[in-house]
């Protein structure tokens, strides 16, 4: 992934839309990885009047969506067979994420306080969680 390609695919054809759709309110998170924080992509969400939120360099725990991902991964790499094309791997990361049990993405959200306090415990970095 590069800071284009995450500007022309992700920013551009997704936020830009959610963004539209939520309005004023709207706060967009995204993480410290490389692509997104490219200097052109700051100067891009600045044109597009899109807020992001601020970011510890060490706080990977703190984003819930990172262990949404985790659970998916985990559920793609169960499956017998393995996906072997784009279209296949396509079709079973939205039949996994369809089937993610909602008791676990609550109990994740009612982690977060936990989570939080983890991480401030720790100064930002590395906890358990």
């Amino acid at each position: 992934m590069t800071g284009h390609i995450y500007r022309d695919v992700i920013l551009e054809q997704l936020v830009c839309l959610f963004r539209g759709a939520m309005g004023a309110e709207f706060l967009f998170m995204d993480d410290n990885a490389r692509p997104h924080r490219a200097n052109k992509l700051d100067e891009y969400l600045q044109s597009e009047d899109i807020t992001r939120m601020d970011w510890q360099a060490y706080s990977p725990d703190l984003n819930p969506i990172e262990y949404v991902w985790g659970m998916l991964g985990r559920r793609i790499a169960a499956r017998q067979p393995l996906p072997t094309s784009l279209p296949e791997l396509r079709k079973a990361l939205l039949d996994e994420w369809c089937n993610i049990p909602p008791d676990q993405i609550d109990n994740l959200i009612l982690s977060l306080p936990r989570r939080c306090k983890a991480c401030i415990a720790s100064s930002g970095r590395h906890t358990l969680y």
